[in-house]
């Protein structure tokens, strides 16, 4: 693994301090001495995350229960100005828990209470360090709904989710994170402990701090309790799975199932090398046969969701998209999964394309999001990119809302053109991204490894005001230091 210094140089301007011996007596003071962590071990262990092969040794771990004990924390370190890092499930593919300063981490993973389930107000209280997937089965016994669904939800902390304003494979119907805040608890980096708004359904009282912090990656304070607004349960739901000849057809039939007046629960992208890689990791690694048919001529798939609680309608809506791709497309053999098992292969081969990826070759992963219209062409021109710069990429994702994820794969790539053409090249689709009306990130977030090509997507005042804003919040510039700017 290369060294950090050789990653990725530190942008940052701010000076920070030392930690000492008394700063550290002081952490154990608060936390207790078994939840201050300075070995080399864990040290490693909390200097990555799954954003490529980075790694940023730490000064030292902290693992607090409480705000109280986050908030003592964050008054020592702003007096002392050193940086701190905050940390959940560490699923991030944009750098986003990365220490690149050093200095503190704080792991939330001692915040995992669910406080409350509000089922008269639809309505949830919960700590930051609860994983997605736990939440989501406990609103489901009450039978209620969560909706965002990231492909880490087995491991990522909802309050990651809430950092990075996560979506998944529901957000074409349902929405991302953002759509279900509606109170934080937070930690500013000075200290003081405060809630963004009210449990309310409506609020136009003063600027909207909830949704400033949703999505703000971890650099404007550091979020305790999150009141989500929840959903009944949908009972009834099956999948197609549509093959294409082309990956522009693909693209270009998300639109024709909106024009004929359906709108999915989830509609996913995946080009045919995502599915040869998957299935081949999925017989290699997990014991587990994909029993997915790949004509020569079927060159993508979409997964295409309906839920609902009315089977009947469910199928009408089934049997419409089938009927409208039929007559303007030229498409493989549809497969209807409607049992469990059948549902379940399918979304398994979905959610491990990363995983898959990832085992064959070191990735750089984006994930643009461009209006849906535009994707056949976007497609084309990364493809186009990849042979001009020498990559090769495997394509995936969201589509349904636009956000289109993209493997940029090593290979035989020397470390040399890695780190700078395939970065120009990168560089080069974000400006594209950014011509067909869309930006550099639909979930994953700016982190590091998207921070250099922020001044593609924004102008300089939106920056100035970004920057002004984090200002406000964190005088001394300690909170997830580098990350976004």
């Amino acid at each position: 693994m290369l060294s950090d210094t050789a990653k990725l140089k530190n942008t940052s301007k701010n000076s920070f301090g030392k930690l000492t011996s008394s700063i550290i007596q002081n952490f154990e003071n608060i936390v207790g001495k078994e939840h201050v962590l300075t070995d080399d071990k864990n040290r490693n262990i909390y200097s990555k995350d799954h954003t490529e092969d980075y790694s940023f040794l730490p000064d030292v771990i902290l693992k607090p229960k409480t705000p109280q004990e986050i908030s003592e924390i964050m008054k020592i370190c702003n007096a002392h100005i050193l940086p701190v890092t905050p940390r959940g499930g560490g699923t991030s593919l944009s750098g986003g828990a990365l220490p690149t300063n050093h200095g503190v981490v704080i792991s939330m993973e001692r915040f995992d209470k669910i406080i409350e389930i509000d089922t008269l107000n639809l309505q949830a209280t919960v700590e930051t360090g609860v994983i997605t997937e736990v939440f989501q089965n406990a609103v489901k016994e009450k039978n209620l709904f969560y909706p965002p669904d990231p492909a880490s939800k087995g491991s990522c902390f909802i309050g990651g989710n809430v950092s990075h304003n996560s979506g998944g494979p529901k957000a074409v119907k349902y929405g991302v994170t953002r759509d279900y805040v509606l109170n934080l608890e937070v930690v500013l980096p000075t200290g003081e402990i405060i809630w963004t708004g009210a449990n309310v359904l409506k609020n136009s009282t003063g600027y909207n701090l909830t949704q400033l912090i949703t999505g703000s990656e971890g650099t404007l304070g550091i979020v305790t309790k999150i009141v989500f607004k929840l959903r009944p349960y949908p009972h009834k739901n099956i999948a197609l799975l549509i093959p294409f000849q082309s990956n522009e057809e693909a693209c270009r039939a998300i639109s024709a199932i909106y024009i004929a007046g359906i709108t999915p629960s989830g509609m996913e992208f995946m080009e045919r090398e995502a599915i040869e890689r998957t299935a081949f990791y999925l017989e290699d690694k997990m014991n587990q046969k994909t029993n997915i048919d790949l004509p020569d001529n079927i060159q993508a798939h979409l997964i295409i969701e309906l839920d609902g609680n009315n089977e009947e309608m469910i199928m009408q809506d089934a049997e419409k998209i089938v009927e409208t791709l039929e007559g303007n497309f030229k498409i493989g053999e549809i497969l209807f999964a409607d049992s469990e098992a059948q549902k379940e292969e399918l979304w398994r081969l979905r959610k491990n394309i990363s995983p898959a990826v990832n085992a064959y070759s070191l990735t750089k992963a984006e994930d643009v999001v461009v209006p849906r219209g535009n994707l056949p062409e976007l497609i084309i021109s990364i493809k186009k990119i990849g042979e001009k710069y020498g990559f090769r990429s495997v394509c995936f994702g969201h589509v349904g809302d636009g956000n289109l994820h993209v493997n940029i794969l090593k290979e035989q790539i020397s470390e040399q053109d890695w780190n700078t053409k395939v970065v120009d090249g990168i560089g080069e689709i974000f400006k594209e991204v950014v011509r067909l009306g869309g930006m550099l990130s639909g979930e994953h977030g700016i982190g590091i490894a998207k921070r250099p090509y922020m001044s593609i997507a924004l102008g300089d005042v939106n920056l100035r005001l970004m920057r002004e804003i984090k200002k406000v919040f964190d005088p001394n510039g300690i909170l997830n230091a580098g990350k976004i700017f």
